[in-house]
């Protein structure tokens, strides 16, 4: 099993930054792809940025150019640098890790809100 521990969350105004942390522990060994989602409040989750072993990120449109996505394999964490922040970022955010066998696991969610 593996477990996610998120932090970083928080209020910010509009033009800041934030970084998210999520922190991986148990069967570490089993992670591939890590990543995060989001969620604002009415609305169904989205993807927002992905990391592979490799390193290779990608992106949503609406974060391009925005937000940066990193890990690192050592610590078992990964991490969403959030700049240039929009109201309309404002949501919880879900870190995520892919397992082996097509298992994906959510964290338990931090709230960032951006206030204009």
């Amino acid at each position: 099993q593996v477990q996610l521990v998120e932090s970083g969350g928080g209020l910010v105004q509009a033009g800041g930054s934030l970084r998210l942390s999520c922190a991986a522990s148990g069967d570490i060994f089993s992670i591939n792809t890590m990543g995060w989602y989001r969620q604002a409040p009415g609305k169904q989750r989205v993807w927002v940025a992905l990391i592979t072993t490799a390193g290779s990120t990608n992106y949503a449109n609406s974060v391009k150019g925005r937000f940066t996505i990193s890990r690192d394999n050592a610590r078992n964490t990964e991490y969403l640098q959030m700049d240039s922040l929009k109201p309309e970022d404002t949501a919880v955010y879900y870190c995520y890790v892919d397992l082996a066998g097509a298992r994906r696991i959510f964290g338990q969610g931090t709230q960032v809100t951006v206030s204009s």
